[in-house]
């Protein structure tokens, strides 16, 4: 089993939004807004490439908003100081959990996913089956 690269995606936007939103309430504005550049660069050159790569049109959509809310993310944190700079790094983590989470569940949602049932049958039908199967092997 493969792990898919819409899924690894999301789980690294929800990981990077998560230290964000930590890391803009335990620094100070300028340490938090450079942390904030970092990251927001990480995920939107992530959800670029998975624009890019996308094959479904869910996923790009999803790529995309990604990607835009790490350019917007991007560039509040180098025109932005002080408190607001503080609490745009802490939206933007928020915003990369929101937007990822939402692409997850988008994904489970949607039709291309298999759903396994589980037949069951009648203990007489499955003891038939089972019965012409060793006859038919004899």
């Amino acid at each position: 089993m493969a792990l898919s690269p819409r899924f690894a995606l999301n789980s690294f936007a929800v990981l990077a939004g998560g230290f964000l939103a930590v890391s803009a309430m335990a620094f100070t504005a300028p340490v938090a807004g450079w942390l904030g550049f970092g990251v927001s660069t990480a995920v939107t050159v992530a959800g670029v490439a998975g624009l890019l790569l996308a094959r479904r049109t869910s996923a790009r959509a999803g790529h995309g908003v990604l990607a835009a809310v790490g350019l917007w993310s991007l560039i509040a944190s180098l025109v932005f100081s002080g408190t607001t700079l503080t609490w745009l790094v802490f939206a933007a983590g928020a915003a990369f959990v929101a937007a990822a989470l939402g692409d997850l569940t988008a994904h489970e949602l949607g039709t291309e996913r298999v759903v396994h049932a589980l037949e069951v049958r009648p203990a007489e039908s499955a003891a038939r089956s089972t019965q012409l199967t060793h006859d038919t092997a004899a």
